[in-house]
């Protein structure tokens, strides 16, 4: 029986053979201010780069996996600057991303005026299927789409590498 359920991020990235590409370009993401990992951060809280235990998880094992079979992570993000307090949230746990092996970059908004971008950030996976993230104004996740539309995948390939073309490494970029 056919169903209209995407497949899980899991099962896509279970599926991959050579890339999975993420490309990022909100300031805020569902952002709860009373409790949970960014309040923890609000008040105080940071990740011990000794204490990979406690680092995020599940989401970093699947990243070790999938670099384990030779899926190339790549994640690039637009920020506007200065950046938002979710953004500098993001920057100072990204260096578990990238312990974990996803390769991460950095581009300023201004730097990417003259980019053709899709409206929603995506997932590539192995330049053959996007999965595309839609959230509400309060950055609240509306749910994934998923498309092998050869329009859309070329898309977001070619932005993708735009961007991160211009982007800076995150052991290279300094928030302002």
């Amino acid at each position: 029986m056919p169903s209209n359920v995407p497949p899980s991020f899991r099962d896509l990235l279970d599926g991959c053979t050579r890339s999975a590409v993420h490309l990022e370009m909100r300031d805020v993401y569902a952002v709860d201010y009373e409790q949970g990992p960014f309040a923890d951060w609000r008040a105080g809280f940071r990740y011990d780069p000794d204490d990979r235990a406690s680092w995020w998880r599940p989401w970093l094992d699947v990243v070790v996996e999938a670099v384990g079979r030779s899926v190339a992570i790549r994640r690039a993000r637009v920020v506007s600057e200065p950046v938002s307090e979710y953004t500098r949230y993001l920057y100072d746990n990204t260096f578990t991303n990238v312990a974990a092996g996803e390769q991460v970059r950095w581009l300023p908004r201004r730097l990417a005026s003259e980019l053709a971008l899709p409206g929603n950030d995506f997932w590539l996976f192995d330049a053959q299927l996007v999965q595309w993230n839609h959230f509400a104004g309060d950055g609240s996740s509306q749910g994934p789409e998923v498309t092998k539309d050869p329009a859309a995948v070329k898309l977001c390939a070619d932005a993708f590498e735009a961007v991160w073309d211009r982007a800076t490494p995150h052991n290279q970029y300094e928030i302002h």
